[in-house]
């Protein structure tokens, strides 16, 4: 059997002997919308639950449109002519847009181009969350679990805030897109260490596809409420980057909605644990860097034995990211198994532990091979085994687990997540 991953912008072909039992588990594929950008219009037109969006903002009103950055495949160049057409009764001075960056590492000039293209760059304000400048912040609550959030003082003082993005299973939050861009997209550094917090983490309810109960996705949607008004523009996409739905309107119920519907296409049971999980980190964007392959790696985890092994391929044409907090403390340790205690002590002091608690509960129950454009006395540094050609890997590992090896492929990777029924 031969099937193709998703890797960077080109794809990657692995080969099974065909004597092994090897389930391949895609996406139910659902066709893009005919006409999507009218799709997205009628959308803004007949929100869910909300009046028009063209009806809710004053002309004289100021309007802040939050958007993703780089690593997420969100499709700006149909959303945002739809979103600017409804707005036009506005002045573009009273129109600036966010990048949702959370922590993540600012987007140059040419990264957002990519996004939004270089017109509307041009013309708008562009704001990036940046967790380093504290006084940029303002207080706007405390939720339940006694998260002080703190978001963007700029972004705050406009009249409404519209949240874009899209719609898939997250590792931890759930779903994707909803109020997540505002937090962790827009948010303090305290705010976010508290959300992605360790204790959150190991809580049973947070988990893929999980919204209710969901610590950690009931503290965002808290949070989000507390920058009412609010305006939710999402999509779902098919791994062809095409819009298969819009929900628009009010952010619970429109992502609600979103989250059902892109549920019933990237979820799928499976009766049994595998020895060997091929996957990827379903291709550019999403696999930039080795930060965000750690989905990838968790969406395999799901259905891999204890003591099995997972196979990626990530491309990471951006590194690790090279001096992130998540290498600093990949690189503080000398072995898997002290990771774990590492981000324990100093959660704290360091961002990005959330991701390397996942990574070590990953490596803690699995071996990891990770096929890449990295250097591989840098993927050894990461506690991972760097791979130069999976097709010579995985003969060698069938024979570790023998002729009844079981072998499941994701190849989109957290695009689908597999589960056990």
């Amino acid at each position: 059997m031969e099937i193709k991953l998703a890797y960077g912008k080109t794809g990657l072909s692995a080969r099974i002997p065909d004597h092994i039992h090897t389930e391949v588990i895609e996406p139910g594929y659902v066709h893009g919308l005919a006409d999507q950008i009218q799709a997205v219009r009628e959308a803004l037109v007949h929100p869910i639950n909300h009046p028009p969006l063209q009806e809710s903002v004053g002309s004289n009103q100021k309007v802040a449109i939050v958007f993703s950055d780089i690593t997420r495949a969100t499709p700006y160049h149909i959303l945002l002519p739809a979103l600017l057409e409804a707005l036009g009764h506005l002045p573009d001075k009273n129109i600036t847009l966010f990048c949702a960056t959370g922590t993540h590492w600012p987007a140059t000039y040419r990264e957002l181009c990519t996004i939004l293209g270089e017109e509307i760059v041009e013309r708008y304000r562009v704001v990036q969350n940046n967790t380093a400048r504290a006084g940029e912040y303002r207080y706007a609550g405390t939720t339940s679990s006694g998260n002080r959030i703190r978001f963007n003082r700029e972004l705050m003082e406009h009249d409404l805030r519209i949240l874009t993005g899209f719609i898939e299973p997250h590792f931890f939050a759930g779903f994707s897109g909803g109020g997540k861009a505002l937090m962790p997209g827009m948010a303090h550094l305290d705010t976010i260490r508290y959300n992605h917090s360790i204790r959150n983490l190991e809580y049973a309810g947070t988990r893929w596809g999980v919204t209710g109960g969901n610590p950690i996705w009931e503290d965002i949607i808290e949070a989000a409420e507390l920058a009412t008004p609010l305006f939710l523009l999402n999509v779902t996409m098919n791994k062809d980057k095409e819009i298969t739905g819009v929900f628009a309107g009010d952010l619970r119920e429109a992502h609600k909605q979103g989250c059902a519907f892109a549920k019933d296409a990237a979820m799928a049971g499976v009766d049994q644990y595998f020895d060997i999980v091929i996957t990827s980190n379903s291709g550019y964007p999403l696999d930039l860097n080795l930060y965000q392959s750690v989905k990838g790696m968790s969406a395999a985890e799901q259905v891999v034995k204890k003591g099995g092994t997972i196979v990626i391929a990530s491309e990471c044409r951006d590194g690790i990211p090279t001096g992130s907090d998540f290498e600093t403390i990949l690189h503080s340790v000398d072995s898997a198994a002290k990771l774990m205690d590492f981000v324990k002590e100093r959660e704290l002091q360091l961002q990005d532990t959330w991701q390397v608690y996942i990574l070590a509960s990953i490596l803690m129950k699995t071996n990891v091979h990770l096929f890449s454009a990295l250097d591989d006395r840098m993927v050894e540094k990461t506690f991972l085994r760097p791979t130069g050609d999976i097709n010579k890997l995985i003969p060698d590992l069938i024979k570790i687990y023998g002729n009844n090896t079981r072998i499941c492929i994701l190849p989109e990777g957290p695009l689908t997540i597999p589960y056990l029924k």
